[in-house]
């Protein structure tokens, strides 16, 4: 999972609260990526030593500097390099059960149990009883309806079917925003980027839903119309892990 993710999400938590007395309705939807989609199922790298083979210890030594530091911003502290990297194909379908079962608000529970918990306490993230953990915590379902969901494969078509269409749509890094099928924003952008999104789209009056993706430089996806204001550049995590395609696409 890109840390950058976790800082995108407090963020967007941000922009909503800053745009609280807007007549504005936000519906948040997070859709799969996968970062690694070579690795198989079961397969782990550690994760400070896969960093340093890529991109030399130096130069993770700041990216991990820049993340620590924007994440304690926010009131997070992350494990930048500790703990491992492990395919998350499970984690996206229960991400997506949950959605099914309780929308946004079980989905954003969610989401911020497997955040905290990978981040910070440093579960795997591949794991079936760390999930099953990660489902009781958010109020999902209980710990044996969670482990029964996950040795199936409900929801692996669907899910499979989500990072194909972002592969097609173009996405390559995440975080990567879609909203209201217009803007594209990528990257770990601050609050006051989204918050400009919504001026714009105050300004032609339409209701405003924000699809996210697994979790902001403004670009154009495919069947897309997307203008771009200049918010300010933040690192990719298309820069750290192999190229994939994320998921970008409009509800």
């Amino acid at each position: 999972i890109c840390p950058w993710c976790y800082i995108g999400q407090r963020e967007m938590e941000r922009a909503i609260e800053m745009c609280k007395d807007s007549p504005i309705q936000v519906e948040i939807e997070y859709r799969p990526y996968k970062i690694y989609p070579s690795l198989k199922d079961g397969q782990f790298l550690e994760k400070r030593q896969w960093y340093e083979s890529r991109f030399g210890r130096e130069k993770v030594e700041t990216m991990e500097s820049m993340a620590v530091a924007r994440a304690q911003q926010l009131g997070i502290q992350i494990k930048y390099l500790d703990g491992i990297i492990t395919q998350t194909t499970l984690a996206h379908r229960l991400l997506l059960k949950a959605w099914k079962l309780g929308g946004q608000a079980k989905q954003q529970a969610l989401l911020t149990a497997l955040f905290k918990g990978y981040f910070e306490c440093l579960i795997n993230i591949g794991d079936t009883d760390a999930l099953a953990d990660a489902a009781v915590t958010a109020k999902l379902m209980s710990r044996e309806e969670a482990v029964k969901f996950l040795e199936s494969d409900e929801c692996l078509d669907e899910v499979e079917t989500m990072m194909t269409e972002a592969r097609r749509k173009g996405v390559n890094g995440v975080p990567f925003v879609v909203i209201d099928g217009k803007w594209a924003v990528s990257g770990g952008q601050t609050a006051e980027v989204y918050t400009q999104v919504n001026m714009l789209e105050r300004s032609i009056g339409s209701e405003l839903r924000l699809i996210r993706f697994s979790p902001q430089i403004f670009r154009k996806l495919a069947q897309c119309e997307i203008s771009t204001p200049q918010p300010t550049p933040m690192p990719t995590a298309s820069a750290a892990p192999p190229a994939t395609g994320g998921v970008a696409v409009t509800a």
